[in-house]
């Protein structure tokens, strides 16, 4: 079964180290790198990952949503906290599974689980995006990629038969 993840943006942002530094140099590129690998994560998981970034600081800010590789990245209106919004989503989700909110805001934590959802902190989600790219990858780390032929798995006296047989219709 999978979950919605959702996740306070900036907050996400703040916690990890290299976002945070990236942060410094530029949110725009900080908030790009999350969505990023928030879709990797959506890709290798199945999850279903919803960030929203706080804008209640913009002045004449609408709600806005748009959806990144399968990402869905909401921005909070003028006046609207992403608190608020999260609290909101939460409650307007289907419960087809179960969903997390990410975030490290422990007031905002209380409240999501009073509304039916989990919490899990930032760094919770770090290790799971981690474990889920390692998991992702394992198909991929064959030491030889001919290991899988038919051929490569016959024993050796039916390998050699159809070897035999081949080399006759020529």
């Amino acid at each position: 079964m999978s979950e919605y993840i959702v996740v306070d943006g900036y907050n996400v942002v703040h916690a990890w180290p290299e976002l945070a530094k990236l942060k410094e140099e530029s949110l725009e590129h900080a908030r790009d790198r999350l969505v990023d690998m928030l879709a990797n994560y959506a890709g290798y998981s199945g999850d279903r990952v919803v960030v929203v970034f706080d804008a209640h600081r913009v002045k004449g800010n609408a709600e806005r949503y748009e959806e990144i590789n399968g990402v869905q990245v909401f921005y909070t209106r003028e006046d609207e906290t992403a608190d608020a919004l999260i609290e909101r989503l939460v409650g307007d989700l289907p419960r087809d599974g179960y969903t997390r909110v990410v975030t490290s805001d422990w007031d905002e934590q209380r409240i999501i689980l009073g509304r039916g959802a989990y919490r899990m902190t930032p760094k919770e989600l770090s290790q799971r995006i981690m474990r889920a790219e390692k998991e992702g990858q394992k198909p991929y780390k064959h030491k030889n990629p001919t290991d899988d032929y038919l051929e490569n798995r016959l024993a050796g006296n039916i390998r050699q038969i159809f070897e035999q047989w081949r080399r006759k219709k020529e």
